[in-house]
């Protein structure tokens, strides 16, 4: 009888311990699940969807994907950014401003602040910069937004994206951000990508 309770006993703690390692190897797999999972995709803040999509539409070259990504990329969507030297959430140079920026929301005011004056903004300047360095070799999407960053003058000097680290990051941070944009949006419109992203 003794022998018999050791036995099961053992059996007890046997299965004890397997469902300890159960629980260990389930724990670890759900931390290494936790630390590679891939990052949530960016999406457009709903408060800034319909305006992003009006600016969309200024002319051709420019798509809600491709603004949603430069904006993400000059602010991270905050309205309030201030580099020391650029501005608001589309990060206007204040001499840019005093030439693009206008008063989109018809309150009597043109304000770098607020992005529905600003975004409106940046799609008219991004369109005015796809005309400015449309004679350069190179793709125009990457010239324009080097543009953006960098002024056209340096696009149209070198003839091409500008040695300037800060730029070339810039162009390509954009670029990598363009196709989750896409994924995105597609999403919050109800709708399948397009190869286009527009």
């Amino acid at each position: 009888m003794e022998i018999q309770t050791r036995r099961s006993g053992r059996r007890g703690c046997l299965v004890g311990l397997a469902f300890g390692a159960v629980l260990v190897v389930a724990a670890a797999l759900g931390i290494v699940w936790w630390l590679t999972r891939p990052p949530a995709l960016p999406t457009i803040p709903n408060q800034y969807l319909a305006t992003v999509q009006s600016a969309a539409k200024t002319c051709p070259e420019l798509s809600v994907p491709m603004l949603a990504a430069q904006l993400d990329a000059e602010s991270h969507w905050n309205p309030q950014a201030d580099s020391g030297q650029a501005q608001g959430i589309a990060q206007f140079y204040p001499s840019t401003w005093a030439e693009w920026g206008k008063d989109y929301t018809g309150d009597g005011k043109a304000d770098v602040w607020n992005p529905a004056d600003a975004i409106p903004a940046q799609g008219a300047y991004m369109c005015h910069l796809f005309n400015e360095v449309k004679s350069i070799p190179g793709d125009p999407t990457q010239l324009a937004l080097a543009a953006y960053n960098a002024g056209p003058g340096a696009v149209l000097k070198a003839q091409g994206i500008p040695q300037i680290p800060e730029t070339q990051n810039y162009v390509n941070r954009i670029e990598a951000l363009i196709p989750k944009y896409t994924q995105t949006y597609a999403k919050q419109i109800g709708a399948s990508p397009s190869p286009s992203g527009n």
